[in-house]
């Protein structure tokens, strides 16, 4: 991802170029590298909200992200929630163009989309009041969790993320003062991310991802077809105890060298991991209980999409950041998939040291919509 930091440090033509070559086919367009250029350091760029699948899933991460979950009010069913995706749609339409609302009192905080995506997703409690069943459930208590309720749980989800922070605030207003009605904000909670993709703790997020999105990410039939899951985990990192670990004993905890990502079985950050290696001792060089070795999935079709950011909410009187990731993991189906693992990184992750997980909550991500659509239109006509 090339940032406005990247195109001022690396220059504006090597960007212009990078921008080009890594363009998907849904967002290319006919441009000099001039004005590619000016779409970079300007932002607007944009990124198609009418699709098959809704953006911000496999679109590539903004530097800034806000997902708001929100509790229906007392009473609100069906057809009142028809009409509140139908409003919450257009305002995405929008706002996703660089255009403003209907009603927008700040019309010119629009017009700078910086690749502007809003998806919404729908939790139990949406589908219990549209008397619909939920095709998704909250998970199981995993024995390393120690949730808090105002970062769990949630009826309707709001993700939105974008390149510039005005962008995502703007957005973000836009979206509260429309639901307001129907619903009400039970949390909100803020995350960035570099294009470095390292977390706090200065590991490389992302690797090993999903690539097969059609088999691993994206529901293939049924009312959910072009639609996937959402699973958004709060990890607190305990970073005060974590610096006082040395280098050799992080890499050891994760599996993976800190300066590139690469396997400590390998010299590159894609390179597949080798379990079996063994070092003189007759030990295996990754742990049993390295992370990465906890969170392999073989399978292409059983791999998650993750999207995490980095979340940082300020300090403690005695100077201990309250800081940490918004994991977020799409995947076809939760119980396949994202269970497995989370069991056994549960059951006996080195990592688990250092993070607990504090807030966890479950969506169902419905599929785009045509021009004239509204998003949840298969689920809820």
């Amino acid at each position: 991802m090339i940032t406005r930091r990247g195109l001022l440090t690396g220059g504006a033509v090597t960007a212009a170029g990078a921008l080009a070559g890594c363009a998907s086919d849904t967002s290319a367009r006919t441009l000099d590298v001039g004005s590619l250029v000016r779409e970079v350091a300007t932002g607007s760029r944009t990124e198609p909200f009418y699709g098959l699948h809704q953006a911000g899933v496999a679109t590539e991460p903004q530097a800034h992200a806000v997902f708001i979950g929100f509790d229906l009010r007392p009473g609100t069913r069906k057809e009142a929630l028809v009409r509140l995706l139908k409003l919450l749609t257009d305002d995405a339409a929008r706002l996703t163009q660089g255009r403003p609302a209907l009603a927008d009192t700040e019309p010119e905080l629009a017009a700078n989309p910086a690749r502007l995506t809003c998806t919404f997703g729908f939790g139990p409690g949406l589908f219990d009041a549209a008397g619909a069943d939920s095709p998704v459930q909250p998970l199981p208590r995993f024995a390393t969790d120690r949730l808090d309720k105002r970062w769990s749980g949630g009826d309707l989800l709001v993700q939105v993320c974008a390149d510039d922070n005005v962008t995502v605030a703007h957005a973000v207003r836009m979206i509260v003062k429309d639901a307001r009605s129907f619903a009400r904000v039970r949390w909100t909670q803020r995350g960035f991310r570099s294009a470095t993709r390292r977390n706090l703790m200065g590991q490389i997020e992302g690797t090993g991802n999903a690539t097969d999105l059609d088999r691993a990410v994206w529901i293939g039939q049924g009312p959910l077809a072009g639609g996937t899951t959402l699973v958004l985990r709060r990890i607190r990192m305990a970073l005060e105890t974590w610096d006082a670990v040395d280098r050799t004993a992080r890499e050891f905890t994760i599996g993976r060298r800190l300066d590139n990502g690469a396997p400590l079985t390998g010299v590159a950050e894609r390179d597949e991991p080798d379990f079996a290696a063994k070092n003189r001792l007759g030990f295996p060089v990754i742990s049993e209980y390295a992370h990465i070795r906890r969170a392999h999935v073989a399978d292409p079709a059983l791999r998650l999409l993750r999207r995490p950011y980095n979340y940082d909410d300020g300090l403690s009187p005695e100077g201990e950041p309250d800081a940490g990731l918004l994991f977020a993991s799409y995947q076809a189906d939760i119980d396949r998939q994202f269970v497995p693992i989370q069991r056994m990184l549960a059951e006996g992750d080195l990592l688990n040291e250092w993070i607990t997980t504090i807030g966890s909550a479950v969506f169902a991500i419905p599929p785009g919509c045509a021009e004239g659509g509204w998003i949840g239109e298969s689920l809820l006509s």
